[in-house]
């Protein structure tokens, strides 16, 4: 039995070393190309394989923490989702906005994003919206003043920036509907299957793939020749790698992320200050109970005028001559005697 396990033990060394070969080829895609120092830059790092740490216990990493947790998975999916956002948007600072809104989101909703099952999925549902969302162009479309001027595609790629194949393919994903060019950028651009496409674009199958089909038939007009899903496959991908970002890093997307939250916090604060505020002034200053308005006044016509009396007569005078002794003395049988 000892013979037999040889070779098999023997086999899995070079596997286990073609999977971390694929590993940190895969990781080193996201990012950009090394220079021609020969400097590799922060987000070009190779992950730590699965494979490493078998072989070797003490290579197991510790736990990562939120925020490093946070940071290799933007160091890893940065890079490729600001290409694959750059094919939703024609341009590359919507692109690497919407990228950064929706991954300062995912670090605001962290618990919820470390335990997804997909978290690279995730944050790329929510670039896709962010980039697609009329807003997002809308504000881009404002006047800033100060604004420097938008990066384009690395020098190195500019030939490949001006084949008229590449304008054309970039021109006719901009004429389409945002769900018709979202589903083919994410199944012919992505890769996802058309499952996988309907629910990310949240969409049955067959509304996705008939938005798939009409998407291709658009975009194959505008190019030059004509080209098969696997030439629109390959356009889309050399389209996407033409664009080289450089991400910001992740420590100042997470402050950004953390202001942005304090920000709403202190305004909600503020907000409801302001109301109760308010509601107990209304409740101070407001009658408490119902008075009847008063009614405006108005002349009364048709009421003969009060008679003035005249003078008093001789009889009058005596009479009230007479009730006024009487009213001082008092009747006789009142009237007190003293004893």
């Amino acid at each position: 039995m000892t013979e037999t396990q040889a070779p098999t033990d023997a086999e899995a060394g070079p596997a286990a070393e073609a999977e971390a070969t694929c590993a940190v080829g895969a990781a080193g895609e996201a990012g950009c190309d090394a220079d021609s120092t020969g400097e590799v830059e922060w987000y070009q790092q190779p992950l730590s394989t699965d494979a490493e740490a078998a072989a070797d216990p003490a290579l197991a990493p510790p736990p990562l923490t939120p925020a490093q947790a946070f940071d290799a998975l933007y160091s890893y999916c940065a890079p490729t989702l600001v290409q694959q956002t750059y094919l939703l948007t024609g341009s590359l600072r919507q692109a690497r906005d919407a990228v950064e809104r929706a991954f300062q989101q995912a670090w605001q909703r962290w618990p919820e994003v470390a335990v997804d099952p997909d978290p690279a999925g995730w944050v790329r549902a929510v670039a896709h919206d962010c980039a697609l969302s009329p807003w997002h162009r809308l504000r881009h479309r404002l006047p800033v003043p100060f604004r420097g001027r938008e990066p384009g595609p690395a020098p190195a790629s500019a030939s490949k920036s001006a084949d008229p194949t590449g304008r054309a393919l970039l021109a006719g994903l901009q004429n389409l509907r945002p769900p018709y060019r979202r589903a083919l950028v994410l199944y012919d651009g992505v890769g996802l299957d058309l499952p996988e496409t309907a629910a990310e674009s949240e969409a049955s199958t067959p509304a996705t793939a008939g938005r798939v089909r009409y998407a291709r038939a658009v975009v194959t007009a505008c190019l030059p020749e004509p080209a098969t899903p696997d030439d629109l496959h390959r356009l889309l991908t050399e389209l996407a790698a033409d664009v080289r970002p450089r991400p910001t890093r992740p420590i100042v997307l997470r402050t950004r992320a953390d202001l942005r939250a304090r920000r709403w916090i202190h305004a909600a604060v503020v907000f409801a200050s302001v109301l109760l505020t308010t509601t107990a002034l209304t409740l101070r200053t407001a009658p408490d109970r119902y008075e009847p308005p008063v009614p405006p006044g108005a002349p009364v016509s048709g009421v003969p005028p009060q008679a003035v009396p005249g003078p008093l007569s001789h009889k009058q005078l005596k009479l009230r001559s007479k009730l006024r002794a009487a009213m001082a003395a008092g009747p006789g049988r009142l009237h007190p005697e003293a004893r």
